[in-house]
């Protein structure tokens, strides 16, 4: 509870941090700023330019309800509703995982193995995405496909998610940053309308009017989706990229309450052990994946013996991991044969 004294910011950084670091919260620092940084629309150099500037008492108001709903457990991306991702900016709500810094590996891996091939197939190595055909599974906020989107301007890229809620934050990201017309987002678990014997333009659901934005006028009909992908055949894809549900069910009470209590149970459990969806993720991409295709996949913090084996077999050669910077296996890659 703030005093009813008019204050300057200083004093109310002061205040806001203290109830953050008594409520245990991680980074409370960060998030005292961040929020502040929210409610006065400003920037942080902005804000330890002016420490002296008095709030008004509506903003101090907002303010020190934000930092107690912070203090009670709610993540501080929900509270200001934005995360950054590849240097973008992403909407984040309770409908979509909050992106981690550890998911741009997934990035940096596919955009390495895509200039690698290029350099093996003699080709010029301004990487540019033209004509690649790409999809990003469980795209959650879209973060991969935009992030991807944003690196191949002439790539188009397919996002697939089970929820229509995430979905529609993820159209509404794609228009934020101007790529709309070149990210198909489609309602379906893992690849399945994706697999191209079983699509037709009747089976085809793209996410459009009813949960874009209403600027995604130029998303791609469902017939015209639907004769795109079947006129490459049954493996149509140059890369699929996922960051999959990994964490068990048995690991929930191990879980920051600010993920555990605030983020989609949906995109968090990949079944009791964590790392169930896998299987039918790799036979699915298998199956969509062009010779010589692309297969980025991140892991979680103990999936990798699990996981590794199922691209043992002879769909798959150059089989790679890369860790993220705490030395976790993070990312793990392969191509299709």
């Amino acid at each position: 509870m703030r005093p009813e004294k008019q204050m300057d910011i200083r004093t109310a950084l002061k205040q806001g941090l203290a109830q953050l670091r008594e409520a245990r919260v991680t980074s409370f620092t960060l998030a005292a700023e961040l929020l502040l940084l929210h409610v006065l629309g400003r920037d942080r150099t902005w804000l330890y330019a002016h420490p002296e500037e008095q709030l008004s008492s509506a903003d101090a108001d907002r303010y020190f309800a934000l930092i107690a709903r912070r203090a009670n457990g709610e993540p501080t991306q929900h509270l200001t509703g934005k995360q950054e991702f590849w240097g973008l900016e992403f909407e984040v709500n309770p409908d979509v995982l909050i992106p981690r810094p550890e998911t741009e590996h997934v990035i940096e891996v596919a955009l390495d193995r895509l200039a690698v091939r290029e350099l093996r197939a003699g080709r010029k190595q301004a990487l540019i995405g033209e004509g690649l055909q790409i999809a990003d599974i469980g795209t959650g906020s879209g973060c991969i496909a935009i992030a991807l989107a944003k690196e191949l301007p002439q790539a188009t890229i397919f996002a697939t998610d089970i929820s229509s809620a995430a979905l529609a934050v993820a159209s509404r990201n794609a228009s934020r940053h101007n790529v709309a017309d070149r990210v198909r987002f489609l309602e379906c678990n893992l690849l399945e309308r994706l697999t191209a014997s079983r699509v037709s333009s009747s089976t085809v659901s793209v996410v459009g009017a009813q949960h874009a934005a209403p600027q995604l006028g130029n998303t791609a009909s469902g017939t015209e989706l639907g004769s795109r992908i079947t006129e490459h055949g049954s493996r149509f894809l140059d890369l699929i990229a996922s960051n999959p549900p990994y964490i068990g069910h048995r690991e929930a009470a191990t879980l920051m309450r600010e993920v555990r209590d605030h983020e989609p149970e949906i995109a968090l459990y990949g079944g009791e052990e964590g790392y169930e969806l896998y299987a039918d993720l790799v036979a699915q991409s298998a199956a969509n994946l062009k010779p010589g295709g692309i297969l980025v996949l991140e892991l979680g913090h103990n999936s990798r013996p699990a996981v590794q084996p199922l691209l043992d077999s002879s769909a798959w050669t150059n089989v790679g991991v890369t860790d993220d910077l705490a030395g976790i296996s993070r990312v793990l890659a392969a191509e299709r044969l």
